[in-house]
């Protein structure tokens, strides 16, 4: 049996990943940090579908809760198979009024988080003699977005993360992707109404927003892809090309 471990799977982009992965056969971890009603939520949501994911509670940006989830994870399965990199937050803020704090917050979270994830699962998986990563970046992270500058960076950085470390870990026939989404239907997006989203939607050429299941077949793809390495997957309806 296959296994696979979300971070920040509980709601959003995460909770499509996690299910899609149920929905082939997997048994998977669901991260989650604080909501831990939401956490449970998200599993008995699962439960009634008949699947049985294992929740597992852990701030990506602190090493030490990183190591203590993993673990965890393996004193339940052999191997990991499939890392899916998708914790993260964001902040709407022009530069002058973005502080060092929220700075270095976005950072830990979102490439940090990254970092440790990796770090900690890379021997496990060389080991088993391969593995797949996928991290969850955005379009902004390769365009850049006005009044969002500390996300933008910190999801150009976890691209560039990923084709380095891709290079490191491909002769371990470990894989490591990224997927770049657009503008999609979730609640990091909520805060957009009315004409700005409307704005958005019309410099979109698929002419609608995406969804989280749209970007849970594409992580699918890059998980399973066994020769795709190294690559930025954009799920955004042509959105900033």
């Amino acid at each position: 049996m296959k296994t696979a471990l979300v971070t920040g799977g509980t709601r959003g982009i995460g909770k499509a990943i996690a299910l899609a992965f149920l929905e082939r056969g997997y048994e998977v971890v669901i991260n989650y940090c604080h909501n831990e009603k939401e956490a449970l939520a998200t599993q008995e949501e699962f439960n009634i579908l008949g699947y049985c994911p294992v929740l597992l509670r852990a701030d990506v940006s602190d090493e030490a809760q990183v190591r203590a989830m993993f673990r965890e994870f393996f004193s339940i399965y052999e191997r990991l198979d499939v890392l899916v990199n998708n914790a993260g937050i964001s902040i709407v803020k022009v530069i002058q009024d973005t502080t060092p704090q929220d700075w270095n917050k976005i950072f830990d979270v979102n490439v940090k988080g990254v970092y440790h994830c990796c770090r900690e699962v890379a021997d496990k998986m060389i080991f088993a003699g391969g593995g797949a990563i996928v991290n969850v970046g955005s379009i902004w992270g390769e365009v850049g977005a006005s009044c969002e500058v500390a996300y933008s960076a910190s999801k150009g950085a976890v691209i560039a993360f990923t084709k380095a470390l891709a290079k490191e870990l491909a002769p371990s026939n470990v894989r490591v992707n990224c997927l770049s989404p657009g503008v999609i239907d979730t609640q990091m997006n909520a805060h957009l109404i009315g004409s700005e989203m409307e704005e958005l939607i019309s410099s979109i050429p698929m002419e609608r927003i995406g969804t989280p299941a749209e970007v849970a077949e594409a992580c699918v793809f890059l998980a399973e892809s066994t020769y795709v390495t190294g690559e930025v997957l954009s799920v955004g309806g042509l959105f900033g090309k």
